[in-house]
């Protein structure tokens, strides 16, 4: 009897990893963030950078994702290198950081957190390509439907709340109910003291950058036709006060603007995120 194959990863994480991948290709040097190990992971049929979603209309959100990125393993090393040594991943999907970046990650433990069967597939390409699982990448599933906590499966993986992490969840506060986003604050506001949580999150569509808007819907009506429709949008002022709400002794706001002053200018590409559209939270215990 022949065994039934894994679940392919979420249409989006594959998305992601394969814009990472096109803006080593595609867009001038020096390139604001490097992942060709996502590439291998995912292996596309031939033929995918003529895929819809990877057309020159997509180019703003390609910056975006390479943005938000960046910004991520900057801080993760910073705060690294004031003695954190915990990382969670909420909604990993196609992550490569333990793989791009043995010499910070081999100072970590890493917790990915995602869904049981695109988490086994990916279990399996990572043991299929030679990368393995080390002791210092911990693979947590959580099945949602069925219940699990995501904090409680944590802990059984080892995680310590008692100790300080980096959380961080990017392309998912926009697929949550305003009370889970609120939830997940609360929680992340309780680990230990000089613990910090970055967090992506859409503006409202009308507040959006106008040359995007068109990209957000397609994007939108793409989400609710797969069944993950968009539910929640924030102000940035009103995800803040959220934050601070939840117990966080520090949150800011990290514009989309200040992700281009930060890592795109100069470019002769004219390459840029829009301005505004996915923010950053960035909040610390």
């Amino acid at each position: 009897m022949s065994e039934e194959p894994l679940p392919v990863p979420d249409s989006t994480a594959v998305r992601v990893a394969l814009w990472r991948a096109l803006h080593l290709e595609v867009d001038a040097p020096p390139p604001v963030f490097r992942d060709e190990v996502g590439l291998r992971l995912a292996a596309p049929e031939d033929g995918w950078r003529d895929r819809p979603d990877m057309g020159p209309f997509t180019r703003p959100f390609r910056a975006a994702i390479v943005a938000r990125a960046r910004f991520i393993e900057d801080w993760i090393e910073d705060q690294a290198g004031r003695g954190v040594d915990q990382v969670v991943l909420l909604g990993a999907g196609l992550d490569t950081f333990a793989q791009r970046r043995p010499d910070l990650a081999g100072r970590l433990t890493v917790f990915e957190v995602d869904r049981p069967g695109p988490q086994a597939w990916k279990r399996q390409r990572l043991l299929e390509l030679g990368y393995g699982v080390p002791d210092g990448l911990r693979l947590v599933p959580v099945d949602f439907e069925a219940g699990d906590g995501e904090w409680d499966r944590l802990a059984a993986a080892g995680f310590d709340a008692a100790r300080p992490a980096v959380v961080a969840s990017t392309g998912v506060s926009m697929y949550l109910t305003r009370e889970a986003v609120a939830a997940t604050l609360g929680r992340t506001a309780a680990l230990a003291p000089g613990s910090s949580l970055v967090m992506s999150f859409l503006v409202p569509v009308e507040r959006t950058d106008p040359e995007v808007r068109p990209g957000m819907a397609r994007a939108m009506e793409g989400a609710r036709a797969s069944g993950t429709p968009f539910l929640s949008f924030f102000e940035p002022p009103e995800l803040v006060a959220l934050a601070r709400a939840a117990g966080f002794r520090e949150a800011r706001h990290v514009s989309s603007g200040a992700l281009a002053r930060r890592y795109f200018a100069g470019r002769p590409d004219g390459l840029r995120p829009p301005d505004p559209a996915e923010e950053l939270l960035v909040a610390s215990t």
